[in-house]
């Protein structure tokens, strides 16, 4: 396995609709594990392959991606996700974003989602989900179609998001 290039906002990359995948194949699981592994090293909870300049409809996620006990872990692989369904109640919540770092802001998701997805070895899967995981998947699934947390926020929170977010770039350009 290896670790990708995260792309960051700016980046047009991030911004593109993904293409569908046409079959989980062994380059495809590869390119999974390595998004995953990817994931865990940035201290995410999930990662579209977009974050990684790829633009295919794939995603991979952990609602407990645990580095003091692996045991607890529990990564998912989803590839050409959708949405099929959607509570009308919403919750909001605090995000962030591996593309978008150390930045967050507060965002009204679905409360539960259903998805519909390819997992690793290519069955197509459904999956109910609530609470954190239901956020994870609309948020990365937002990343497949270009869409970023940032666009769910008022224009003023989100200039003040990305001023910030041009600072930490500035200091840590001067770090490098």
């Amino acid at each position: 396995m290896a670790i990708l290039k995260l792309h960051t906002y700016p980046d047009e990359v991030l911004r593109q609709k993904c293409q569908k995948v046409a079959a989980v194949d062994d380059n495809m699981r590869r390119f999974l594990d390595d998004m995953l592994e990817t994931m865990y090293a940035d201290k995410g909870c999930g990662l579209a392959a977009p974050q990684v300049g790829v633009t295919q409809r794939v995603i991979v996620l952990d609602p407990n991606p645990s580095d003091d006990d692996l045991s607890a872990r529990q990564p998912m692989y989803l590839v050409n996700p959708e949405i099929i369904w959607h509570s009308e109640e919403t919750v909001l919540f605090n995000e962030g974003c591996l593309s978008l770092p150390e930045q967050r802001a507060e965002v009204e998701r679905f409360e539960r989602v259903r998805v519909r997805f390819l997992d690793y070895a290519g069955e197509e899967r459904e999956i109910l989900a609530d609470d954190l995981l239901a956020i994870i998947l609309q948020h990365e699934i937002d990343h497949l179609d270009g869409i970023l947390y940032i666009d769910h926020i008022s224009r003023l929170k989100r200039t003040r998001l990305l001023h910030k977010l041009a600072k930490y770039n500035d200091e840590h350009a001067k770090k490098a």
